[in-house]
């Protein structure tokens, strides 16, 4: 083995690949929360991913990517045996992991992939896990055996409703609270698309239940020297890969967030369009 081999890739979905990767001494350090940074290779950009699992005997760690861009794309091109060019990490300051009581971890789409590491720390140390995972539909469902072996009550919801209740984690998150009004919970974790952590917040807000949120902002170097990945929490400005990923949900400025992830929306969408001009990004055909 060498560093940054892929060991295994699965694709998940459609649009979502797993990837195991020789990382040995990141593997060593990772704890539930965390991330790295990636370039696959020499002309790519840097870009963040969760570690959705790590084995320190084996040395591996886990990242599960969202084909959206052309890094994603470069990523999901790769085959089994190949290598990421760089992989720093680990990143971020660690969740906050106590026992704690009563937890509400929710996943919604690809944030599904980093709750399963908070999922089972929250479960070692005794606390109640409750899950919640969502997804547009069944087939974009991932990691459901795995969150659901960590977790003492677990639901599942698609948008379409083709599987399990129809609708929103937040909206979940609604009648669940409305039909255990005896059962206090004690925090709330969520993580998944910025929309969707915003909604559960909104909803955890009058209960007046903790609600810690993950920020996926746009980030470059992950030390807190560039400040592109700036958020603006409690009114005050911090960076997410430094002071977070993980902040109080209640303190997030949504709005700001949104607009900032939409900057570099344009450049984006034509990096991508030009690469496809001389490559083919369909991540089935490198499934092996």
């Amino acid at each position: 083995m060498h560093l940054h081999e892929i060991l295994n890739k699965e694709v998940l979905t459609e649009d979502i690949t797993r990837f195991d990767i020789f990382s040995p001494v990141i593997a060593a350090r990772a704890k539930a929360g965390q991330f790295v940074i990636i370039r696959v290779n020499s002309q790519g950009e840097r870009i963040p991913l969760t570690i959705a699992d790590s084995n320190p005997d084996k040395g591996t760690i886990t990242i599960i990517s969202l084909l959206r861009g052309k890094t994603t794309c470069l990523l999901s091109s790769l085959k089994q045996g190949e290598f990421i060019l760089d992989i720093v990490g680990p990143l971020g300051k660690e969740s906050e992991i106590e026992k704690f009581g009563r937890v509400a971890v929710i996943g919604g789409g690809v944030g599904i992939a980093p709750i399963l590491p908070i999922v089972k720390a929250l479960k070692n140390e005794g606390n109640h896990v409750i899950s919640i995972i969502g997804a547009k539909n069944k087939n974009n469902l991932i990691l459901v055996e795995e969150v659901k072996k960590q977790s003492q009550e677990f639901y599942i919801c698609t948008d379409d409703g083709s599987y399990c209740f129809k609708g929103f984690v937040s909206s979940f998150l609604v009648q669940y609270l409305a039909d255990n009004t005896d059962e206090k919970i004690d925090r709330v974790i969520a993580i998944g698309p910025v929309p969707m952590m915003k909604a559960v917040c909104d909803v955890t807000r009058p209960y007046g239940i903790k609600t810690i949120v993950s920020l996926n902002s746009i980030m470059v170097d992950g030390t807190g020297m560039c400040g592109t990945c700036r958020v603006e929490i409690g009114g005050k400005t911090m960076f997410a890969c430094v002071d977070g990923p993980d902040f109080d949900g209640h303190l997030v400025n949504f709005d700001l967030l949104i607009h900032r992830q939409n900057i570099y929306l344009k450049e984006e969408k034509q990096s991508m369009k030009e690469y496809l001009k001389d490559h083919e990004c369909k991540i089935l055909s490198h499934s092996k």
